[in-house]
């Protein structure tokens, strides 16, 4: 069991379901698939909840009904919300507008300025992991990684701010017209001097981690495509997961897509029954 403080979104999901794949310029029909907890928060931390760790959230949300909904949800699935912030305001629902083949386009209103508060003592943290444009995350990172314990896990963010981290994650999808051929040189401008390994997810081809010497490939788990939201921070939670269990990084990563395996064979952004299956059998 690890004590893990995640730094990242949480969100009310509205899911709209159409009928056919988005053109533009079309006409769709959506059935309304009504509102589920979602954001990187939630699919990161819940199925690292049920695989019985400590799990934190720094997040953001309004002071408004929807934010307090957000916040009770949450907490009741077993997340630490003590340290989500509230601003004055209204909380907006994220548009999660989803095709018959399982894959997602997202469309959202800007986030209100995210500015840190005061660090926590990070003597009591394992692991912490950065999914967010958070102001001051960058700091957080450093001062975590001076403690030795304390593994930082980053997502690589969607221009090219710092991620200063041990293990940095991206998707291909993020990577295109980002960089050259020489990808640890890329991960070490992004991440620093501390950066140890550099994940890049493929969807169904799997995952490359890139060292300063070498690379190695992980599969992914075979499954059937249901709904792609969530997958890439479920393979982060299993990443996660598998190295605070001691676990090399091949094998945190087939951890990883185990668990983007079950997330994407569920209709669902958050890890569903099938992970939590897995994890108490």
């Amino acid at each position: 069991m690890a004590n893990i403080l995640l730094l990242a979104n949480i969100n009310c999901d509205r899911i709209l379901r159409l009928d056919k794949p988005l053109q533009t310029g079309g006409r769709f029909h959506y059935q309304d698939g009504g509102l589920r907890l979602g954001g990187g928060g939630a699919n990161t931390g819940l199925g690292l909840v049920w695989a019985q760790h400590n799990v934190s959230l720094v997040s953001q949300v309004g002071t408004d009904d929807i934010g307090d909904w957000i916040v009770a949800q949450a907490s009741t699935q077993g997340l630490d919300c003590r340290m989500v912030q509230r601003f004055a305001g209204n909380t907006c629902e994220m548009l999660l507008v989803m095709t018959p083949d399982g894959e997602r386009t997202i469309i959202r209103p800007q986030r209100p300025t995210f500015e840190l508060a005061k660090q926590p003592n990070w003597a009591k943290w394992d692991a912490f992991y950065i999914n967010t444009s958070a102001i001051g995350a960058d700091a957080w990172a450093l001062a975590a990684m001076k403690q030795s314990k304390v593994l930082v896990v980053a997502q690589l963010a969607k221009d090219q701010r710092p991620r200063p981290c041990h293990v940095l994650i991206a998707s291909i999808t993020d990577m295109q017209g980002r960089c050259g051929q020489d990808l640890w040189a890329f991960a070490q401008s992004i991440s620093g001097e501390h950066v140890q390994s550099f994940i890049v997810t493929d969807g169904e081809k799997g995952a490359t981690v890139y060292t300063q010497n070498a690379q190695q490939h992980v599969p992914a788990v075979p499954t059937d495509v249901v709904d792609t939201t969530g997958a890439g921070d479920n393979y982060a939670a299993g990443v996660i997961h598998g190295l605070c269990n001691g676990h090399s990084m091949t094998a945190a990563m087939a951890e990883g897509a185990r668990w983007a395996a079950f997330a994407v064979a569920t209709p669902s952004s958050v890890p569903g029954d099938k992970l939590k299956n897995y994890l108490f059998s």
